[in-house]
């Protein structure tokens, strides 16, 4: 219809229309609304809805700092934690988060990521255990609360120390990884560091040990999602005892190492992991005792032990210190893994 100019006078008497009329000027009114069938109408946004992967992320951070979630499995942070749901469920690389931070989610992935949220705070369960991955060097991984969720810094240091290039900072604790053709990974876990030796060191074998039998069916299953059936062997057994008389270039352990007070004070997320991946004893030393005192029996001679044992530096010292024990740093920790050479033991 065509618009017209209204005059005061047509304000207080406006012209009346006849039927026939007033039926025109509807059917004219339909056919201006109806959208053509080629038309594509996108939703309107209202202010504060969340519409890009940015907006959930940022939503998810506010939610976990004011319900107090603890973050130690994978993520350190609210930011990392919320970031990683949200890549899960949209099925990206963590990594690719900033590539699509501001696209846009449809509405079925947005409840999604959503429901995840809440679910991670009602039930306190680690991110993890919720959508049965885990990233370790950028590897995803099969964890569920069988084992532990991996997270250890011996990763980073088989990248930044065992790379046979004295040059770099920090230096190698080995001359060639080539040459390491044995290596032992215990306390296992899901099999994750014992995955990433081989991918250090391409010409070795691993053994992986560990106490349960469920854990082992984790690794199991990630040795054959890297399809490294061939390289990796898992052996259900109490420390060394179960590799027997076997020697090896490099031992590998993050072991349980938390004490009796840390034990009595974990935070709800860690209680649905398997308590006896924590318990170290009174000192959280027992287990690490265990592996020192029988370390040099199981090297060659140009071998070593890399262990970690989280905080408890001092505690080891005192315990034993007549031993050399180099500290290790990494991006995220500080003296929290030790290394000794064989000939040192």
């Amino acid at each position: 219809m065509a618009k017209t100019t209204k005059s005061s006078s047509a304000r207080k008497a406006p012209a009346r229309k006849t039927a026939a009329k007033r039926g025109a000027s509807r059917a004219a009114t339909k056919k201006i609304l109806k959208p053509s069938s080629s038309k594509v109408l996108s939703p309107k946004v209202l202010p504060g809805e969340l519409v890009t992967l940015l907006d959930l992320m940022r939503y998810g951070v506010s939610r976990f700092v004011e319900a107090g979630v603890v973050f130690a499995h994978g993520t350190t942070d609210p930011v990392a934690e919320a970031a990683f749901i949200v890549c899960e469920v949209l099925h990206l690389h963590p990594d690719q988060f900033e590539m699509f931070a501001t696209a846009r989610v449809t509405a079925h992935e947005a409840a999604k990521i959503l429901a995840l949220f809440d679910k991670r705070i009602a039930t306190r369960k680690p991110a993890a255990y919720l959508v049965n991955k885990i990233y370790m060097r950028g590897l995803p991984f099969y964890v569920d609360e069988r084992t532990i969720v991996p997270r250890s810094f011996i990763g980073e240091l088989l990248d930044s120390h065992f790379g046979g290039n004295v040059e770099e900072e920090g230096g190698s604790l080995i001359d060639d990884p080539l040459n390491v053709m044995r290596v032992l990974d215990l306390c296992t876990g899901s099999g994750c560091l014992a995955i990433l030796a081989c991918q250090s060191f391409p010409n070795a074998t691993v053994d992986a040990v560990d106490i349960s039998p469920d854990a082992l069916a984790v690794a199991a299953r990630n040795v054959a999602d890297y399809g490294l059936e061939d390289r990796v062997s898992l052996y259900e057994g109490d420390l060394l005892d179960a590799v027997n008389d076997a020697r090896y270039d490099l031992i590998i352990t993050n072991p349980p190492y938390v004490d009796a007070e840390g034990m009595a004070g974990l935070p709800r997320e860690c209680l649905h992991e398997p308590s006896i991946a924590f318990d170290g004893g009174d000192d959280g030393l027992d287990i690490v005792r265990r592996i020192l005192d029988g370390a040099k029996d199981h090297l060659t001679p140009d071998g070593g032990l890399l262990c970690e044992i989280g905080r408890g530096r001092d505690v080891l010292g005192d315990a034993y210190p007549n031993l050399p024990l180099l500290w290790l740093d990494t991006e995220d920790s500080d003296g929290e893994v030790f290394w000794i050479p064989a000939e040192a033991l």
